[in-house]
């Protein structure tokens, strides 16, 4: 294979083979952090796990732990992200900085970092999302043609929610 398939062609065999290490879930995560920075782009990236038992998220990865460290909880808020993300498993772009301050709190915190849109993408397991993988980078960045993309990378991190759960 050739062409613009080649970097997808890579991408999916350094995460099958990021699977395969027995450092996990770190390996897995550095891989799909590097993957989808090759692949779509971003500036900040992180996991975040959903306990709807707790209605709480907790950052699993993030590849800036300074500003954004990981183990930090917070409950989920209701609105129209969680609706997308969580329960109906689909995809919220944000375009604009507008955009990020009307789903999230700690938007003065995304915008000192240049980010100004964001990519959520749900990792779904028997109808339910488990996590989601969030880029976010310069205005206007993100576009629906990211979305399959993302979404086909986002779900090579079940093995490793999965074992965590």
């Amino acid at each position: 294979m050739t062409g613009a398939s080649e970097p997808l062609l890579q991408a999916l065999v350094a995460l099958a083979d990021a699977q395969a290490d027995e450092d996990q879930p770190a390996t897995l995560y550095r891989a799909l952090d590097a993957v989808l920075a090759q692949t779509i782009g971003h500036t900040l990236f992180t996991v975040l796990r959903y306990d709807v038992a707790t209605h709480e998220s907790a950052r699993i990865y993030s590849n800036m732990p300074r500003a954004y460290p990981t183990a930090a909880k917070k409950p989920l808020s209701g609105g129209n992200w969680t609706e997308i993300v969580l329960t109906r498993g689909e995809a919220f772009i944000g375009r604009t900085p507008d955009d990020l301050r009307a789903v999230f709190a700690d938007h003065e915190l995304i915008a000192s970092l240049g980010c100004e849109s964001v990519l959520n993408v749900p990792v779904r397991w028997k109808g339910r999302t488990l996590a989601s993988l969030n880029l976010l980078h310069t205005r206007g960045w993100y576009r629906d043609e990211h979305v399959p993309i993302a979404q086909s990378l986002a779900q090579y991190a079940l093995p490793a929610l999965l074992a965590d759960a």
